[in-house]
């Protein structure tokens, strides 16, 4: 089999080409401006998810396309940068897949299109969407392409992940250091519902929903626990050998807060250290019902702590902590 991949240089893309080489898949990766590191023999294509030509030539002789590049970062990214990427740039991959004929297409989403889940409500594939940030308003938008692909004809599946963590996260490590240098501060009780889910058990799911999800059909993607982030942040303390401090900040002074420093930042092209959209996983909660993908054999093996206990162990023997 032969794999288009397109943000084959993040965290999430890297485990997948390293999962597809591994299993004598073909691997040919979009890269954009951050170098692969991950196994040698992948098939590199340099240059912008935006340039049709080049994603027409870069599908010849693909069975599968992977889409999961995504415009990040929203000190450094326009809001006109967000929706040429993220909804845009699906388009130019799903038009070109259709054209070349392309068996399945397996699109990345994003849980934040669902915005706010309600309190003791997880959400399952048909809950109404609400997407809080330019981010994911980018997303819902190039979610919407890929259904109407899909109603076109074209073999697309989606996925919406839960929040994703393990070795070589750089946004699960942030939060692990702050943790382990006793720098966290839960913030309203640390209440928010989330549903981890562990790399391996995410790239697990992936490859179900390649071989078994249903043409124009969203699949969640999430852990075995449905968790607080008061949970969350301390079993990661547990993990680092560590404990919570004991204040807890009340949400509206760090909103504010978190706006001013957005703000303030973004005149400078920096990402502060506390955004709005940093603070969204604090304060929205999006828990993941994984009943749908059950179905295709969907079954995360990785309690939290389990998982976080590899990924610590591997920031530690990599020498981020």
């Amino acid at each position: 089999m032969r794999a288009f991949i397109t943000g084959a240089s993040g965290f999430i893309g890297g485990h997948l080409s390293a999962h597809l080489v591994q299993n004598e898949w073909h691997v040919r990766a979009l890269v954009h401006s951050r170098k692969i590191t991950g196994p040698d023999n992948i098939e590199t294509v340099q240059g912008d998810i935006r340039n049709e030509k080049l994603i027409k030539d870069a599908l010849r002789d693909v069975d599968v396309v992977f889409h999961l590049a995504s415009a990040l970062g929203a000190a450094q990214i326009k809001k006109k940068e967000f929706f040429e990427v993220n909804a845009q740039g699906t388009r130019t991959v799903l038009e070109a897949g259709l054209a070349a004929g392309i068996k399945r297409v397996v699109h990345y989403s994003s849980a934040g299109v669902l915005g706010h889940v309600e309190p003791g409500l997880v959400a399952d594939e048909n809950y109404p969407l609400d997407p809080q940030d330019i981010y994911d308003q980018s997303k819902l938008e190039g979610e919407n392409i890929a259904l109407d692909f899909a109603r076109r004809g074209l073999d697309v599946v989606i996925i919406r992940p839960g929040w994703v963590y393990g070795p070589g996260d750089r946004r699960t490590f942030k939060l692990v250091r702050s943790i382990e240098r006793r720098r966290f501060i839960l913030v309203s009780k640390g209440r928010t519902l989330q549903t981890p889910v562990y790399i391996a058990d995410l790239i697990q799911g992936t490859m179900l929903c390649t071989e078994k999800g249903r043409r124009g059909e969203i699949y969640n993607l999430a852990g075995p626990e449905v968790l607080t982030v008061k949970q969350i942040a301390e079993t990661i303390a547990s993990v680092c050998g560590k404990k919570i401090p004991r204040p807890e900040l009340p949400l509206l002074p760090v909103k504010a807060a978190a706006w001013m420093l957005g703000k303030s930042f973004s005149f400078f092209r920096k990402e502060a250290p506390l955004t709005p959209a940093r603070l969204s996983f604090f304060i929205h909660p999006k828990p993941l019902s994984i009943r749908k993908a059950a179905g295709l054999g969907f079954l995360p093996e990785t309690d939290f702590r389990n998982g976080m206990e590899q990924t610590v162990a591997w920031y530690r023997e990599a020498g981020w902590l």
